[in-house]
């Protein structure tokens, strides 16, 4: 699939990814035309489409690219390889900042892709989402332990806290304007002492 996209040289992938990203991160799926990100990338809106057959293609592939490129970056910076939760989420932390001074408008594609709506994409992104935030898949790959937390604490539901607040605090970013990720690392360090500092089993 899209094997038209990978034969191009690197640099330009990243450029027409960029495009993509900037362009559906600032409007609704409907409201973002494709000539414009066509014209961000440097190319023609009809060699856009000998890449990607329609719109829809082009919009879940950017999705799609998003979590392999979010993934592999954790996997890089050894996220998952820590036995401590909070440990892996400063690492994941860092891995993410890293990814958004390469792709700027990564993270805000991504809050937006969350909350759209329309028919055309909404199930098959929901779908992924569905699979990629799951608190089965992220507990397995956290590796997180009942004896590391406080006695009886749920751990879904402590989950789904951390994870709410990430998406809450993020949106909010999104709707006052480009995500400053300097600003980000410092927000949510703070955010992860105060998670361990209260999720945490106290040692005796």
């Amino acid at each position: 699939m899209n094997d038209k996209f990978f034969s191009l040289p690197e640099e330009k992938q990243q450029k027409i990814l960029n495009a993509g990203y900037r362009v559906f991160s600032t409007n609704s799926y409907k409201k973002s035309p494709v000539r414009e990100i066509a014209e961000a990338a440097g190319i023609s809106k009809s060699l856009l489409f000998h890449y990607f057959r329609n719109k829809r293609e082009l919009y879940l592939f950017l999705w799609e690219t998003c979590a392999r490129i979010t993934l592999d970056q954790l996997h890089k910076c050894g996220c998952y390889e820590t036995e401590d939760m909070f440990e892996g989420m400063r690492r994941g932390l860092m891995a993410k900042a890293e990814i958004m001074r390469n792709y700027p408008d990564l993270g805000a594609f991504a809050v937006r892709a969350y909350y759209e709506r329309d028919p055309e994409v909404c199930e098959a992104l929901q779908r992924s989402i569905a699979h990629h935030a799951s608190f089965q898949t992220n507990a397995h790959r956290l590796r997180l332990d009942p004896a590391r937390f406080a006695p009886g604490l749920n751990l879904r539901l402590m989950y789904q806290d951390m994870y709410w607040a990430t998406e809450g605090y993020l949106w909010e970013k999104q709707l006052s304007g480009r995500i400053d990720v300097d600003e980000m690392v410092r927000d949510f360090t703070e955010m992860i002492d105060f998670w361990q500092q209260i999720y945490q089993k106290r040692e005796e």
